[in-house]
């Protein structure tokens, strides 16, 4: 499988609540998982192709630009 990634746009995740309000933090060189597909195709100049495991799904995963790994977004539910 091959995830596209948007080196564009960050990703956020909840890592509390204040209540019902969910509070939002970035993830420190987050990249957004767009797409994941089989095959490439062409994309514009800010995406990028890179390979991946089969269980990775786009906005469920980010790709972290210092690392080089793909990880999933965590979001605490609330209490």
């Amino acid at each position: 499988m091959k995830a596209l990634i948007d080196t564009t746009t960050s990703v956020n995740h909840i890592v509390s609540w204040n209540g019902t309000t969910p509070v939002i933090e970035t993830y420190p060189n987050s990249q957004r998982i767009c797409e994941v597909a089989e095959q490439e195709f062409p994309v514009a100049n800010n995406l990028f192709w890179i390979d991946c495991a089969d269980d990775v799904v786009a906005d469920q995963f980010y790709y972290d630009s210092a690392t080089k790994t793909i990880n999933p977004v965590i979001n605490v539910e609330p209490e």
